[in-house]
């Protein structure tokens, strides 16, 4: 609180001293007349919230005239609610959380989102027990170094010698409605590993299930693994570096390596708060922009500063080590087998901020396939519902603004595109099957598990 006073009180004497001078800076010029000028913030402890961290630290959000605090929250729950009370202006958030708000699956509000936070980030690790009977099914390749990406097919392995022993297979993800459960759901289903359904009557989803999911907080996560409650757990950064380093796991696969520049995080508003508070909106996405520009200029050349913010304890609070790790480029599976990695964590490249509508239907589709959406829905369902979450409009005209103010380049932005992104090709799936966002259905009936059609979850 001190820090943001201090910074107010600057602003503002800052503003008195160009006011007796009569002289006006572009910045000052281009502001927007905002309708609420103090905002509170949440964030979970991820690499993922750099874009708020980044913002605040180099003024972007004084420069549009508002005061922010960040606040650090305990789980996604509670951020979620804390947003539909107002006691949060808004928050980063999992992707999935305002479409399941939205739809009613959980928790009932309409959240939406202006902006996409980045690209990747997330990782899948096993504890040392299930690593080592991995490791005789493994393709290594001439440097005796496992060949990646690793498939959940040898994984497969150990859990029929679990279900053998008539010991259960359990992994930690963190939430339903995270990227982190869809993916991990995607790479095990995707070796033949039923991850369960979901269902009206049963939200554990553990219907069916050859591997047993359940929630855990990230930061929770190392040490969850490392007590033997879970064999294995998907989490972004740097729970996954956290446990190379504490020496009780092995990343196995990327999100990246799961599915190429997949999304990942967005933050979140309510739909009352973007309509009772246009110009506070389109500033607050003014400076997330230039915050996620930030983050990627110059070929990373930033990175090592914002490891050094976000380790912290007002943000991340995780090792400066740990964290470069992968916020750098690079990315540790077993302990020193570290690789290049350089699109790990993006922020501002392949258009990373703008929410496009495709990847909101992806989301849909998995809630849809592991039963959170419990009935067929035609594919006008998935469009309608995206766009009632998904607002690029109010994107492109904080990008325009930032293009006037001399913030950002005219070609930094998809200033004609529908909303949707070209198809992915198989090839940059772990599956090998393409993802279409306009065809949300026929993607559907692609995947070998998983709902269909009418079928419903133990039906």
């Amino acid at each position: 609180m001190t820090m943001t006073f201090t910074r107010r009180t600057a602003l503002a004497l800052s503003a008195i001293v160009l006011a007796s001078t009569t002289m006006l800076t572009p910045a000052s010029a281009g502001m927007l007349d905002v309708e609420k000028d103090e905002l509170k913030f949440g964030f979970i402890k991820l690499t993922d919230m750099a874009p708020l961290a980044i913002a605040y630290e180099k003024g972007y959000f004084e420069d549009e005239g508002l005061f922010v605090t960040l606040e650090p929250q305990a789980n996604w729950k509670v951020l979620l609610d804390r947003v539909i009370t107002g006691e949060l202006d808004g928050a980063h958030m999992l992707a999935g959380q305002p479409l399941a708000a939205t739809i009613g699956f959980g928790t009932k509000a309409h959240i939406v989102t202006p902006f996409s936070m980045d690209l990747n980030g997330n990782g899948i690790t096993v504890s040392n027990e299930v690593w080592e009977l991995m490791k005789p099914h493994l393709e290594n390749g001439p440097d005796g170094k496992p060949v990646h990406p690793i498939k959940a097919d040898v994984l497969k392995k150990v859990v029929d010698k679990f279900k053998a022993e008539g010991r259960p297979f359990n992994m930690g993800m963190v939430f339903p409605v995270s990227t982190h459960n869809y993916e991990l759901r995607y790479w095990l289903a995707s070796g033949g590993i039923h991850p369960g359904f979901y269902s009206p009557s049963d939200v554990s989803g553990q219907i069916g299930a050859d591997a047993l999911l359940s929630v855990t907080p990230p930061p929770q996560m190392p040490a969850t693994l490392e007590a033997g409650t879970i064999d294995g757990y998907c989490v972004g950064e740097p729970w996954n570096q956290a446990a190379v380093f504490k020496g009780i796991g092995v990343p196995v696969i990327t999100d990246y390596e799961i599915w190429k520049n997949n999304p990942e995080k967005v933050f979140g508003l309510t739909k009352e708060f973007t309509e009772q508070y246009p110009n506070t909106t389109l500033a607050l996405t003014k400076a997330l922009i230039r915050a996620a520009r930030w983050l990627d200029e110059n070929d990373n050349a930033n990175r090592m500063e914002a490891v050094e913010i976000l380790s912290r304890s007002e943000y991340v609070g995780a090792d400066a080590e740990v964290i470069a790790n992968s916020m750098t480029g690079t990315f540790e599976y077993e302990k020193g087998d570290k690789r290049d990695v350089p699109d790990f964590n993006v922020f501002y490249r392949y258009f990373a901020t703008y929410p496009y509508y495709s990847d909101a239907v992806w989301y849909l589709s998995q809630m849809r396939r592991w039963g959170q959406i419990s009935e067929a829905k035609p594919d006008e369902w998935f469009d309608e519902t995206a766009k009632s979450v998904y607002l690029p409009d109010i994107y492109l005209k904080a990008a325009r603004l930032l293009v006037e103010d001399g913030h950002a380049d005219e070609a930094d932005f998809p200033w004609d595109t529908d909303g949707y992104r070209a198809p992915t090709p198989a090839a940059d799936i772990i599956d090998g099957i393409a993802y279409d966002g306009r065809k949300p259905n026929d993607y559907l009936n692609s995947l070998s598990i998983g709902l269909k059609g009418d079928e419903v979850a133990g039906g």
